[in-house]
């Protein structure tokens, strides 16, 4: 096994139900025996699902890893909830026995591509300097914060499954971009049918190239023989990138901190991956016209 002190690297984690994304990260703490671990993108606590864990150098790269999810979550209609799904005070809302598949597939159509989505209460959106949850939890209601929509992207909506009822249920394969709410989804779905609706049931099966097949889950995870084999190497996470290569001289400047000149006559990103000619991954580089600036540098051991 590594040492402890040179453990880095990603793990691709299957968060088990109950647990918050900060239990989790303690969890690897405890297993690893190293603070530095960090997580790529909270999944609340009833949720399961892919859940990025960053160890060593590489909780320097979490902000830069591909954003877009893919769920799969279970929409109720016909009842309404303080946190928009069912950990809240769920209400009774409008039963409505008479709601088709089709009528859910149609509305599922309009909230395809970009939109605009405020925030479920309770959440970790910030506001007057603390998360939403805390002010929520002190008894403070959205219409006294005055919560501002924000644009998310919703590549695809899928049905997966409908149940009818009185309060019918749908099973939705959801591709979306960073920063949107499955939880606000169902709501505001469910507000355009008239008849309310709520988040019962939400898994990640993707977050960037991280996927639920390929995923630990915790407790497994845990009882291996060799933990810290599971860690990916931190270039893993930026495979798709676009790949420029440094001579030595070249990488020598770019680890220090300088802009180098290169053709980027044939970049087609503006964000590229870096390595050595020798195959050593260097780290994140961003063009600015013809210098490819530093993003983010894995410095070499002095």
């Amino acid at each position: 096994m590594q040492s402890m002190g040179s453990l880095e690297g990603f793990l691709n984690l299957d968060k088990p139900a109950g647990l918050t994304s900060h239990d989790c990260v303690a969890a690897v703490r405890r297993t690893l025996r190293t603070r530095q671990v960090g997580h790529g993108g909270t999944l609340d606590p009833a949720a399961t699902g892919v859940l990025p864990i960053a160890v060593g150098r590489a909780t320097r790269f979490l902000a830069f890893l591909p954003g877009d999810k893919v769920y799969r979550a279970t929409f109720r209609f016909g009842q309404r909830s303080n946190t928009d799904d069912t950990e809240g005070e769920v209400e009774l809302g409008s039963p409505c026995p008479q709601l088709s598949r089709e009528q859910v597939e149609e509305c599922l159509q309009k909230f395809v591509g970009e939109i605009w989505q405020v925030p479920p209460l309770y959440s970790a959106v910030k506001r007057q300097g603390k998360k939403l949850y805390e002010l929520a939890r002190a008894g403070a209601k959205a219409a006294e914060l005055g919560l501002e929509p924000r644009r998310v992207v919703i590549r695809q909506l899928q049905i997966l499954d409908w149940r009818p009822g009185e309060f019918p249920e749908v099973d939705l394969e959801i591709a979306c971009g960073p920063g949107t709410y499955i939880r606000a989804l169902a709501r505001d779905v469910g507000e355009k049918l008239g008849c309310g609706g709520l988040m019962s049931q939400l898994r990640r099966l993707q977050s960037g190239p991280f996927r639920l097949e390929e995923s630990w889950p915790l407790e497994g995870w845990q009882g291996s023989a060799n933990p810290a084999a599971a860690l990916l190497p931190i270039e893993w996470g930026f495979a798709g990138w676009e790949l420029v290569l440094l001579s030595p001289p070249e990488a020598r400047r770019w680890q220090q901190g300088q802009a180098i000149p290169l053709d980027s006559a044939q970049a087609t990103a503006k964000s590229v991956r870096v390595k050595s000619e020798q195959g050593t991954f260097l780290g994140l580089g961003q063009w600015q016209g013809r210098l490819l600036r530093p993003l983010r540098v894995l410095v070499p051991d002095p």
